[in-house]
């Protein structure tokens, strides 16, 4: 009995454990299910609220409000005198709100737009119905009569007009490659427009307003502004004044030589402050030949920074301070030149074949002799030359905030030779870009102070405050005050005795020098009549504030008219200054007044300039068609005058001659021009230094010689008995 009742117990149990289990396994199931949906969404409520939320919350400002963009008045640039270079000018541009436009009004709307602003009807039609954009531009940059007549259609509430801001400059082409030029939506494309764009653009603001379901503007909703933050003023360290005699110096010097280009900077040597930097041919940023892009791209570059150029004889001036500065040199050492100089076997000449003689430091740099400049590179060494090289800032970019700026060439000491080195002295195989050149410069006479270069003076915020303010502390002292009033009184001679005469300014004690680089091909070769003619001058001497550079790229006159392509023209600049700073004469010179010698023979010319002491250069004998100076103006004594006449060109075509042979004519006595059309006239080809002084006293094929045409002659000029050539 027991047992049956213990087994009963057993089956009932069983029964019980099978019935609970499959409810147990739904509880479970029921509960992991309810868990899974939890956890999912629990995930879609982070994604609506946390990720998606900020576009919800867009979408749906969307719907209730319309926004429409408060431009930013772009920044104006200023000269140092407070003048106005770059502004904006009051514009309108036409904007859409596709949402407010009806679908059956987009036909019309279209139509009319493209007809009225000139542009494609598929073009406007695909914005009018693009409803995915709240707001949009459909053209910027339209003037008052046509806004007016876009109002005047009254096509709804979804197209109006509203203000914009158009890029202006009042000066035109003034500082046009220092400014650059913006694009339509006044954003800077090239020059300080690119480099401060940060500073210029300043920020836009919104005018917010609310709309009902269909987009309309509510009548009496309310309506929410943030206000546009303006961009910076920029004040600069040039001066209109300055650019524009230099711009008409350099105008002047490249119709007068028919040149390729002409460059020139002016910088004050005491605080590196860049007064005046231009470039011709140049472009009206108004108006950029935005349709050309090879050619925008040429007259926008800034050559004074961006092209590097082996700097001839002008770079003599960093040879001589480092020289001076270490004892290399002294005032009171020779130096004998015979035509050449032979530097490890390799005879290098002077640009005076029939060398100097025995001459003075002085005398040296007066005469630019390359032989003693070898002898000065030769004597420092390649170690002690190259520490002065890099400490003048050569090699690298000055830091003057202009864009695309060039750190020039200098090869590493490491693979330089004693050759090297000595042509490094008289300023060939090494390239520099003329911003570095007349940074040097400075240096050179300021008292021995590297100053960075700068062009810009302040950055101003829209309220008024200073964000940014020129720091004009040294970089560093490159040589002594004593090495630097050495070669400033040296310089001088070279402007009072020397190559510089063309710049001699009544009243002012000025110096500088010249120099004529070769240009070379694409492939590295010497190219034939091709010629980089500058003058570097800085005044008052015995205390310099201005240094100019000027250089005139590919004279046609003939590239032996170096020494009068550049010089007249930085004495045209440097006198225009000192006038307009009110600075008094620092001593009494001897002038005469130039007459007229338009209408004269050439020989007429010469003689009437003789007797006042004047010298007249000039290309061919013809009547004189154009004189510089101009009749009336004062010069000192000593003087040379530029001829030009209607026949004053350069024939480059080989000569058409049916004899093989010519006769030697005599050339002594002639000028270097004279010299050169009478031996281009026959075929002979003619050959000098780079840019002789005076006239011919001897040549190296004796007169009357009969020799094929082609032949190479060589002819050697001086000024008077004592010629002072580069």
């Amino acid at each position: 009995m027991a047992i049956r009742t213990k087994n009963r117990r057993r089956r009932r149990a069983e029964q019980t454990v099978k019935s609970v289990w499959p409810l147990k396994k739904r509880l479970f199931a029921a509960l992991v299910f309810i868990a899974v949906l939890f956890v999912v969404l629990t995930g879609r409520l982070f994604y609506i609220q946390i990720i998606w939320g900020p576009e919800l919350q867009r979408m749906a400002l969307n719907q209730w409000t319309r926004s429409t963009t408060l431009t930013a008045s772009r920044g104006e640039i200023l000269d140092i005198n407070g003048k106005v270079l770059a502004t904006n000018g009051t514009v309108y541009k036409v904007m859409l709100w596709p949402k407010e436009i009806a679908e059956s009004d987009r036909e019309r709307i279209a139509t009319e737009l493209s007809t009225l602003l000139g542009m494609d009807y598929e073009t406007v039609y695909k914005r009018v119905s693009d409803t995915s954009y709240q707001e949009r531009v459909l053209k910027r940059q339209i003037d008052s009569s046509t806004r007016d007549a876009v109002e005047a259609l009254q096509l709804g509430s979804g197209v109006g007009t509203v203000l914009d801001s158009k890029r202006y400059y009042p000066n035109g082409s003034l500082f046009s490659q220092v400014l650059g030029f913006t694009n339509i939506d006044n954003e800077g494309q090239s020059g300080l427009e690119l480099s401060l764009e940060e500073y210029l653009a300043g920020v836009d603001g919104k005018q917010i307003a609310e709309t009902d379901s269909s987009g309309n503007t509510l009548a009496y909703g309310s309506t929410e502004y943030i206000d546009p933050i303006d961009g910076c003023d920029v004040v600069l360290t040039g001066d209109s004044v300055l650019e524009s005699y230099l711009v008409k110096a350099l105008e002047e010097a490249l119709e007068i030589n028919n040149a390729k280009s002409a460059q020139g900077i002016m910088m004050d040597c005491n605080t590196g402050a860049i007064l005046a930097l231009a470039s011709l041919p140049d472009y009206d940023p108004n108006d950029p030949p935005r349709n050309d892009l090879t050619l925008l791209a040429e007259l926008s570059k800034n050559r004074i920074v961006t092209d590097v150029y082996e700097p001839g004889s002008t770079f003599k001036i960093v040879t001589l301070a480092s020289a001076l500065n270490c004892s290399a040199t002294g005032m009171d050492n020779t130096y004998y030149c015979n035509g050449s100089y032979t530097v490890n076997g390799e005879t290098i000449h002077c640009w005076k074949h029939g060398g100097h003689g025995s001459q003075t430091l002085a005398e040296a740099v007066q005469n630019s002799c390359n032989c003693a400049f070898m002898q000065m590179a030769l004597a420092m060494g390649t170690e002690e030359f190259y520490d002065y090289i890099y400490s003048f800032g050569f090699g690298r970019n000055t830091g003057c905030g202009l864009v695309g700026e060039s750190g020039g060439i200098v090869t590493h000491e490491k693979y330089i030779t004693d050759n090297d080195l000595a042509r490094i002295g008289f300023g060939q195989s090494i390239a520099v870009t003329p911003i570095q050149l007349c940074s040097a410069v400075c240096t050179a006479v300021n008292g021995g102070y590297l100053l960075s270069p700068y062009i810009v003076q302040r950055i101003l915020a829209d309220d008024g405050s200073v964000i940014f303010e020129a720091d004009s502390s040294p970089v560093r002292r490159v040589i002594s005050e004593e090495t630097s009033a050495a070669v400033r009184e040296i310089l001088q001679g070279v402007v009072d005795n020397g190559t510089g005469r063309n710049c001699q300014i009544e009243g002012y004690s000025v110096g500088g020098k010249t120099g004529t680089a070769q240009k070379y091909d694409e492939n590295g070769r010497i190219s034939a009549g091709g010629y980089i003619c500058s003058f570097v001058g800085f005044a008052p001497a015995e205390d310099p504030r201005f240094v100019c550079l000027i250089l005139v790229d590919e004279p046609q006159v003939s590239q032996i008219f170096g020494s009068t392509v550049a010089a007249p023209f930085v004495k045209t600049v440097l006198e225009d200054t000192l006038h307009y700073y009110n600075i008094p004469p620092t001593r009494n010179t001897e002038t005469v007044e130039v007459p007229n010698l338009i209408g004269m023979t050439t020989a007429e010319a010469e003689a009437a300039l003789a007797e006042l002491g004047l010298y007249a250069v000039y290309q061919c004998d013809d009547n004189v068609t154009i004189q510089m100076p101009s009749a009336g103006e004062t010069v000192p004594v000593g003087y040379s005058v530029l001829l030009y006449t209607a026949s004053t060109t350069i024939d480059t075509s080989p000569p058409v001659n049916a004899v093989t042979y010519v006769t030697m004519p005599d050339l002594t006595g002639m000028t270097p021009l004279q010299a050169y059309d009478t031996l281009t006239a026959i075929g002979l080809v003619f050959q000098s230094d780079p840019d002789p002084f005076g006239t011919a006293y001897q040549q190296s094929i004796p007169v009357g010689t009969e020799v094929p045409i082609g032949t190479t002659v060589t002819v050697w000029f001086r000024f008077g008995q004592d010629d002072d050539g580069e």
